[in-house]
């Protein structure tokens, strides 16, 4: 589905007693917590998987890991060119993962001033930055770079087919059955 158009989607399926497993990202922290609440309502299982790719689980949970040993980090994610929404559900959620572990990043260090408005990425919350990219050739990567006085720690994940995708969706298949509401996020099914 479109991200104009998933919402309705996924209330109209739980509505229709079908539970859904969403790729699609694009959805407002809002609508999720109203889908959410009608899948409780109505026993249904969701998933809403911003990146079915395992690969990205791990790289998320290894920026958590990081994020206890750093305090400056941003977010870099490209795309192909016919991707809807920026920045990616996948960034959003990394970052918001980060922001949960209870402090700020980046603190400043000089006053700074954006000479084109943007330039310095969307600010995610708790002074993560995210940059995002699009360009035909792509298919789906991010970075999560960490920054400390004398050293850069630099994780990515890069999709060169799409088949990489496979595996977590198989898995919230056989997982879907199981749920009572809306899970949010691969890792909480692995």
């Amino acid at each position: 589905t479109h991200p104009n158009t998933v919402y309705e989607n996924t209330r109209a399926a739980i509505a229709y007693g079908i539970r859904p497993v969403i790729g699609t990202t694009g959805m407002s922290p809002e609508q999720i917590q109203e889908l959410a609440a009608f899948a409780e309502k109505s026993s249904m299982g969701c998933a809403i998987i911003p990146n079915f790719s395992i690969g990205m689980v791990l790289l998320q949970q290894a920026a958590i890991a990081a994020s206890q040993h750093f305090d400056h980090v941003e977010i870099i994610e490209l795309h192909h060119n016919q991707k809807a929404d920026a920045p990616s559900g996948t960034a959003i959620q990394t970052a918001q993962m980060l922001a949960e572990m209870g402090k700020t990043f980046n603190p400043p260090q000089v006053k700074e001033t954006e000479k084109i408005p943007g330039a310095r990425g969307s600010d995610a919350g708790e002074g993560i930055r995210i940059h995002s990219i699009r360009l035909p050739g792509l298919i789906a990567h991010q970075e999560v770079i960490f920054g400390a006085p004398g050293q850069v720690y630099t994780l990515r994940h890069d999709t060169s087919d799409r088949a990489c995708y496979m595996p977590g969706v198989l898995l919230c298949i056989r997982k879907i059955l199981e749920l009572k509401t809306l899970v949010y996020g691969l890792e909480k099914l692995l």
